[in-house]
């Protein structure tokens, strides 16, 4: 069983945002220190940044125009605690305590992503994928649901028939749809609007990228602090999320679609 949201709908709308912050702070900075909170909906964008990095205000409120459109902007950018910049000052450590997990797709996790970026390609509006062993369940706004129900002959579409989506109709914000980017490797950590010495999200990639290669799960747990994860020292699992991230082009494509 299996659930995605595609890139427009809410929670992917503030964990895009969160993830253009987090590579502003990357251009400013090698390697920067960044936490960011964004809460979405109805008008306005609400963004909470806490950083080592000099970002610009106007940077960031453009940003958010180019993906959420015509918004108001209410940002508050503070400088990252003095204690926690001085933790990391002599080199990448465990920035959180967490437990993380990464399991392999299934082939109907496969089937169903590229299902739901199949549908977003045709019909880029706000939209929710749901797959269980027998049903398939589409609901995609904007489009009238005879045409999906055409096209998607074997699926349950629109179940309530056609609707409206999106941030003028609904809120949104980061790390509320962890399922939807990580499948069954889901724990306690968000993957958005962080920089890569936070466990949450190096950790959390390096089992997932392991797991896929392996075959089996793989169970891990750090302490704020810890030099070492999994036999590997901690700047090796950030080089390794780092080059993830490069290769998928950055924070913000990282957020469109999670981990699969």
């Amino acid at each position: 069983m299996v659930e995605k949201v595609n890139p427009s709908h809410p929670d992917k709308v503030a964990d895009r945002i969160a993830g253009a912050i987090v590579d502003l702070a990357y251009k400013a900075e090698k390697n920067p220190k960044i936490a960011a909170e964004v809460l979405i909906g109805h008008g306005i964008c609400h963004a909470i940044i806490e950083t080592t990095a000099g970002i610009n205000k106007n940077a960031v409120k453009s940003a958010i125009k180019r993906i959420a459109g015509r918004v108001k902007c209410d940002i508050v950018i503070v400088p990252q605690d003095e204690h926690l910049s001085q933790n990391q000052s002599k080199g990448f450590r465990c920035g959180d305590n967490g437990i993380f997990k990464g399991v392999p797709l299934t082939t109907e996790q496969k089937q169903m992503s590229k299902i739901a970026k199949e549908i977003y390609s045709r019909y880029p509006y706000d939209g929710k994928y749901i797959l269980d062993e027998a049903r398939l369940i589409i609901c995609q706004s904007n489009v009238k649901s005879e045409e999906l129900r055409q096209r998607y002959y074997y699926a349950e579409v629109n179940p309530l028939g056609d609707w409206t989506g999106s941030i003028n109709v609904d809120t949104g914000a980061t790390n509320r749809k962890l399922g939807s980017d990580m499948a069954d490797s889901v724990t306690g950590g968000g993957l958005h609007g962080k920089d890569l010495s936070k466990a949450d999200v190096s950790v959390n990639i390096y089992a997932f990228l392991k797991a896929q290669r392996i075959g089996r799960p793989v169970n891990l747990c750090c302490a704020i602090g810890d030099d070492t994860i999994d036999g590997l020292p901690y700047f090796e699992i950030v080089r390794q999320a780092k080059e993830y991230i490069d290769s998928i082009g950055g924070f913000e494509k990282f957020a469109e679609w999670g981990l699969f």
